[in-house]
């Protein structure tokens, strides 16, 4: 009896797994100040001469999207915080383009360009925070 009442339970099920999830794509700027907040906070940022250049890997990922956020947060009405993302962008390029994510030991260019990073990071944060509304 526990069996068939199984299979009747069962059978209810339909095919349909439910909603379909919404794509997540690049956070809008709305979303800036609660992922700076959270990107700030990695050890990456905040002693980024004490880490192995290839451990920050998905940090420095995880920044990819934070200069198209806040240019399209400052439009054209914030010059100062593209300067930043600007900024940001150019040392998220050097990390990368030093091959930083296959070194394993501190100092150079790679521990360079995480502290780069984290100056560009740090100048943008105050900017977001200083203009904490959107638009």
């Amino acid at each position: 009896m526990g069996g068939a009442l199984l299979v009747l339970l069962l059978s209810g099920c339909g095919t349909e797994a439910g909603p379909t999830p919404k794509q997540g794509g690049e956070p809008g700027p709305d979303a800036l100040p609660t992922k700076l907040d959270a990107l700030t906070a990695d050890q990456c940022f905040a002693s980024p001469q004490r880490q192995l250049p290839k451990g920050c890997e998905k940090y420095v990922t995880e920044l990819g999207s934070i200069p198209g956020s806040a240019r399209k947060r400052a439009g054209d009405k914030d010059p100062q915080l593209v300067t930043e993302a600007a900024g940001l962008e150019r040392a998220i390029g050097a990390f990368r383009g030093a091959g930083c994510t296959t070194v394993a030991d501190p100092g150079g260019a790679c521990t360079q360009a995480l502290v780069d990073i984290a100056a560009a990071l740090g100048g943008l944060k105050k900017q977001v925070d200083a203009r904490p509304t959107a638009g």
